[in-house]
């Protein structure tokens, strides 16, 4: 039996939800449309987020967005988990290795969620992944992890047809268990421009929990030669590996 929510509980999460999921701001109307709620109780719990600073509007409280406490909400949520000290321990060596951007993820039920990320050195445009959530099926991240579950627990989770972020985007569910079924056999994934054009992805599980949660990623160019993607992944392997050891022998679960 699914648990009874709280309606002004579950309205007050989506709202939040769909502000942080907006690059811009958005007006009650656009508010209304992506949640669907009533214009009378959104108003009434918008005004009571912006008195309580999740919310921030401009002066003609015309458009909102997320505000503040949100942010220290989101930060507590990294400063407790055990897991990240030592992951991004393993970021660091990792990158220092390959020069390549890595990421840290985990998986938030149909999404992956970026929970660390070290940026190339190379790099000319970073883009802030850090608090980031996107769909499971378009990342190497969120294959590998999907990847631990079964068919039918992918096919329960993951809508149909699946969202395409570019031209390369898988989005046939069945398509995508032959991939995870792929994944499974040689122990790691890999996309090619499924998320971002011109990025290609590896990834690896963090097998400190049954099924793992947690996956780290390297992301590169997608033009790279095939000798470069197997040096580079061998190596996201290797320290994935060892930090899935560390964080087993520390006890942390």
């Amino acid at each position: 039996m699914e648990p009874q929510l709280v309606k002004s509980a579950e309205r007050t999460v989506r709202i939040l939800e769909a502000l942080a999921e907006s690059h811009d701001s958005l007006t009650l109307s656009e508010l209304q449309q992506r949640t669907g709620f009533p214009r009378s109780s959104l108003h009434a719990l918008m005004r009571t987020l912006v008195e309580l600073n999740w919310v921030e509007t401009n002066s003609a409280r015309s458009a909102f967005g997320i505000g503040p406490h949100a942010l220290l909400t989101g930060t507590a949520y990294l400063d407790k988990d055990p897991a990240l000290p030592f992951a991004q321990e393993t970021l660091e060596d990792l990158r220092d290795e390959i020069g390549q951007t890595v990421h840290f993820a985990r998986r938030d039920g149909a999404h992956v969620l970026y929970l660390a990320t070290r940026e190339s050195r190379e790099a000319d445009h970073v883009i802030p992944r850090v608090g980031r959530r996107l769909p499971a099926h378009v990342t190497a991240l969120g294959q590998v992890l999907l990847a631990q579950l079964t068919d039918d627990e992918v096919i329960a989770l993951l809508p149909d047809p699946l969202t395409g972020l570019t031209e390369h985007t898988i989005t046939d569910l069945a398509k995508l268990t032959g991939e995870l079924d792929q994944v499974r056999t040689r122990g790691w994934s890999y996309e090619r421009e499924q998320g971002t054009h011109g990025v290609a992805c590896a990834a690896v599980a963090v097998d400190y929990r049954i099924p793992a949660t947690d996956a780290i990623s390297c992301s590169m160019p997608a033009g790279l030669e095939a000798a470069a993607v197997e040096q580079i992944t061998e190596a996201v392997i290797k320290h994935t590996r060892k930090l899935a050891a560390t964080l087993r022998r520390e006890g942390i679960r």
